[in-house]
């Protein structure tokens, strides 16, 4: 099939799919384990995180459940524009989310949680806005 023929992710699937990784990846569950119990491929999962794969009201419903979230959840802060495989489109919340889903955003905010000194982690946010913006 040529490029330009694929289907291109809905937004909405997209953004539903990073908030299943998020949460699955915040419970610490790899993609092997949801699958198990929902009696599925490992690959299915991928396909449903990446968007390219749309995921059924059941099926949703019981993600819910093993995540300890209520569906709900996977609409919040949702796409109202159509967003491309590149990403064009996406509304900062969903930055946010897929930098939350990354290995660099979880083992980032793992850290951050670990400071409890309020005056620290004004510091840390402060260093990072500095670097950010010297990059």
């Amino acid at each position: 099939m040529l490029k330009s023929q694929r289907k291109i992710p809905h937004a909405t699937d997209i953004h539903v799919g990073s908030r299943i990784r998020m949460q699955r990846r915040f419970k610490a569950m790899s993609q092997t384990a949801l699958a198990e119990m929902l009696g599925i491929s490992f690959q299915q999962v991928q396909k449903y995180e990446k968007g390219a794969n749309r995921v059924g009201s059941s099926r949703l419903q019981a993600i819910a459940n093993l995540l300890s979230v209520p569906v709900s959840f996977f609409f919040e802060d949702g796409q109202v524009v159509s967003a491309g495989a590149d990403g064009a489109g996406l509304k900062a919340s969903d930055l946010t989310i897929q930098f939350l889903s990354s290995d660099e955003g979880q083992a980032l905010n793992r850290a951050f949680r670990k400071v409890k000194d309020g005056n620290v982690r004004k510091k840390i946010v402060e260093l990072v806005k500095t670097l950010a913006s010297e990059a």
